[in-house]
């Protein structure tokens, strides 16, 4: 009789447990997102209407591939190519519309000032929750909230100060200089050469970044930035299908690779950081790199709350930073420089326009930090390459509670899209010239080029404006000058112009040039 009542007992709770399971799931990829729907069309959006747990994740895929699949003309009206669901959402229902990522819809906001209100209500729109796949190339400063993104940008912020960049402008220098002589000695024998610049910025942004994160552990840091770009190539296969709950557990071939990928990175970080925490508290190590200023500026900061070891950042939060500064850092000042050298090859007159400017400033001579301030002709030119082709070219936040965005009503659960590479390009807040290459557009600044408005965030905007876009546009201006100084250059007949937006927007067939030896 007992066995019977405990059976009937496990029986019943299977059923609830099943059946609180199956409405869970039936409310996930149909009901809330219906609920959404109605929400959203009930205030004017417009949008597709969603289909079953996929909403336009196909139909992104589907228009991604066709679009790759084309040739193009070089054209600086590259949204249709690298961007096709989201422009296409937005010619066919306007800017105030919506689509779907799976079950969530995203609602596109390109209107100026309801941009500024999103990036600076940092608590009611926050960075998603991400992909986790994503987030092990580092789970640092960029997907932290709350308190714990105060501390660490308290923390982080003291290595970009300008003193300590114009420290760092020597590691700029070397690696910099590395790079030109590669290319000066496969020149000199003809004078000139067809090069595929790509993978030199590439390697040039990644010891740019080994050298100013780790310093004197420069060779070690090279070894695990090398395991982060594998990692990163592997992450990048995973987000091309949507996302399930849980799968990155399962023994798959690249969840094995990836699992071990870090393992290894990770055994490496812990040691160059206990190693160097050691020479640091017995006053033996200068703290003139990344680590050694953000290890510096932790420890104070825990000596200013009485020694308190859960203040400040641990030994994982030094781990994951490392990591995102790493992956950050090279790649969108890597993107920028090959977009400006392909840029500067098919514009000749603003090429010898910079060149110019840059022989007035440093002559032939070693390019020194501050004069790279004067710079304002390369500075238009970096920033005309920056609104044209950002780097990352879609930012998203998350609504956690029911928010107030002008006059929408946003309802939790919603992702909001702004689309950095359609504001960008939108031509009524640029112009009619909006998708030409004209850096004559920030010759007075940015505040005039935009009429002060939110319309020009290749760093994002607000509380959380990237951290590190100083020393990115130092690094770029350096590099930059000392090519002018040795080259000339123009566009190969062999360059194909298809710009590919992965983790960040790059060439997908690289940058091939032809260099001349000045």
């Amino acid at each position: 009789m007992e066995i019977s009542l405990l059976r009937i007992a496990v029986s019943l709770v299977s059923i609830v447990v099943l059946i609180t399971w199956a409405w869970r799931v039936v409310n996930w990829v149909w009901l809330r997102p219906k609920k959404l729907e109605r929400c959203l069309r009930e205030q004017g959006l417009s949008g597709n209407s969603y289909r079953l747990l996929f909403g336009d994740l196909k139909g992104w895929s589907k228009m991604s591939t066709q679009a790759k699949s084309k040739p193009t003309n070089f054209t600086h009206d590259i949204a249709p190519r690298v961007f096709p669901l989201i422009h296409q959402v937005v010619t066919n229902y306007g800017k105030n519309s919506f689509t779907w990522r799976g079950p969530t819809p995203l609602v596109n906001i390109m209107n100026p000032e309801q941009l500024k209100e999103i990036f600076s209500k940092t608590c009611d729109f926050r960075k998603p929750s991400g992909n986790p796949y994503i987030k092990s190339l580092g789970n640092g400063l960029s997907w932290h909230e709350g308190e714990k993104w105060t501390t660490h940008r308290k923390i982080i912020n003291q290595a970009f100060h300008h003193e300590k960049l114009k420290n760092m402008s020597t590691a700029f220098y070397q690696c910099c200089n590395d790079m030109i002589c590669k290319w000066e000695s496969l020149v000199s024998k003809e004078g000139s050469i067809e090069l595929d610049v790509w993978p030199y910025l590439q390697t040039l942004t990644s010891d740019v970044i080994s050298r100013t994160a780790f310093g004197s552990s420069y060779e070690e840091g090279r070894s695990i930035f090398k395991l982060q770009k594998e990692q990163a190539e592997l992450a990048i296969i995973t987000i091309q299908s949507i996302y399930i709950p849980g799968w990155r557990f399962l023994p798959t071939k690249i969840n094995k690779r990836m699992k071990k990928i870090d393992k290894e990175i990770q055994a490496s970080l812990k040691g160059i950081i206990n190693k160097r925490e050691k020479a640091i508290k017995a006053s033996e190590a200068r703290a003139d790199d990344l680590l050694g200023i953000l290890l510096e500026s932790n420890l104070k900061e825990i000596q200013e709350h009485g020694n308190n070891k859960n203040v400040g950042m641990n030994l994982q939060d030094v781990i994951e930073e490392c990591k995102t500064f790493y992956f950050a850092g090279q790649e969108t000042t890597a993107a920028l420089l090959v977009w400006t050298m392909i840029i500067l090859g098919r514009y000749p007159s603003w090429q010898a326009r910079a060149r110019e400017e840059v022989l007035q400033v440093f002559g032939k001579n070693k390019p020194e930090f501050d004069g790279l301030n004067h710079l304002k002709v390369v500075t238009m030119i970096l920033y005309e390459v920056l609104r044209l082709y950002p780097p990352i070219i879609n930012l998203t936040r998350t609504v956690h509670v029911e928010t107030k965005l002008g006059n929408l009503v946003l309802p939790t659960g919603i992702e909001v899209c702004t689309p950095v590479i359609l504001v960008h390009h939108d031509h009524e807040l640029w112009g009619d010239d909006a998708n030409d290459f004209n850096p004559n557009r920030f010759a007075e600044g940015v505040l005039k080029a935009t009429r002060g408005q939110l319309s020009f965030f290749p760093f994002a905007w607000g509380p959380r404006i990237c951290i590190g876009q100083h020393f990115s546009m130092i690094e770029a201006k350096m590099t930059l000058s000392m090519i002018l100084q040795r080259f000339s250059f123009e566009l190969s007949p062999s360059y194909t112009h298809s710009p590919l937006p992965t983790m960040i927007l790059q060439p997908e067939y690289g940058a091939h040039v032809i260099l001349h030896k000045l």
